[in-house]
């Protein structure tokens, strides 16, 4: 099979260390007879900008697009608006990832068979500091993603959101695409649309990329923190129940405010107690080696990230404007 009239759209901030490889693999789809890459950069200081111009340079498939708004949001939508006409697929390529073979075209022909109008794909996630390892234990389990379908899916299904691989460009226009006032979460807010509008979202399991988590408990800490804020904006634009798995977290940081106050009431650490415990215990038993075996520490940081990003959001937090 050969697709043709594909924009693919890779947004970096730099990225330089992994954005060439990234090009690469795009490169070596041949299954992809009309493919335009647009690279979409936020404002790299890294030298991302001059590889990429370079690249360009040497091949007319690839395009460098500047983003000064800066978000992954903001760069699908300017890409699509300056190269989108006439094309009948676009795809959302992160830099900071690794690809299968053919990942394109695969994910095309899973389109054509299904029928859907966006296709997601599963993530594992891999580590190569001992953090890192420990953040891919805990993400790659239930104990750090609680099951969401394209974390820990085992199945291709038919779903209601998952991690944006492709989509049939008409559906993203007719939903108007990305909502810019998004850093987070923008894709489960446009899945939602999409749904709305009758659009169909499958989830495949066979082309799974390779997804490396944040290098530090900081950089985690605040990952989580814009989900948690982003995922409570969502829930107030569209009125959507949050599932069990995204509630539980919510419990986290009332737990840990009552901990400060315990010790004029010991009890009242016994919430936060009971959840590190448990995180630190079920780390242990995730752990195949010592780094892995660690999967609680990061956990937590995740939980706490999200538990304070969604609280605060949705206490003092202004409600988005919706977009019609």
């Amino acid at each position: 099979m050969i697709a043709r009239d594909t924009l693919v759209v890779v947004p970096t901030l730099n990225e330089a260390a992994h954005i060439e490889g990234v090009l690469q693999q795009l490169f070596d789809d041949a299954g992809v007879a009309r493919m335009l890459i647009v690279v979409a950069d936020g404002g790299s200081t890294d030298g991302t900008p001059e590889i990429v111009a370079r690249i360009a340079a040497a091949r007319h498939n690839v395009v460098l697009l500047h983003n000064p708004k800066r978000l992954q949001s903001a760069a699908v939508n300017a890409a699509v608006a300056a190269r989108g006409a006439g094309m009948t697929w676009l795809g959302r390529v992160d830099a900071h990832a690794a690809y299968p073979p053919n990942y394109v075209s695969r994910l095309i022909a899973v389109a054509e068979e299904t029928g859907a109008d966006s296709v997601t794909t599963s993530m594992v996630a891999r580590g190569e500091t001992c953090f890192q390892r420990a953040a891919a234990a805990a993400q790659n389990s239930r104990l750090g993603t609680g099951g969401s379908a394209h974390r820990a899916g085992t199945r291709s299904a038919w779903v209601d959101h998952g991690h944006h691989a492709l989509m049939r460009m008409a559906a993203f226009v007719a939903a108007g695409g990305y909502d810019e006032t998004f850093s987070h979460n923008e894709d489960a807010e446009l899945d939602h649309r999409l749904g709305a509008q009758g659009s169909r979202i499958w989830l495949t399991t066979e082309v799974a990329i390779d997804y490396f988590p944040r290098r530090t408990a900081r950089a985690l800490f605040r990952q989580y923190r814009n989900y948690g804020q982003g995922r409570a904006r969502t829930v107030r634009l569209h009125r959507t129940p949050l599932k069990i798995r995204q509630m539980l977290p919510l419990a986290v940081a009332p737990a840990i405010m009552l901990a400060l106050a315990s010790p004029a009431f010991w009890p009242l650490a016994l919430p936060a107690l009971v959840w590190a415990g448990t995180c630190l215990g079920y780390g242990l038993v995730l752990g195949r080696d010592r780094c892995s075996a660690l999967a609680g520490w990061p956990a937590m940081v995740m939980h706490l990230g999200w538990s304070l990003g969604f609280l605060g959001q949705w206490v003092l937090g202004r409600e988005p404007v919706s977009r019609a």
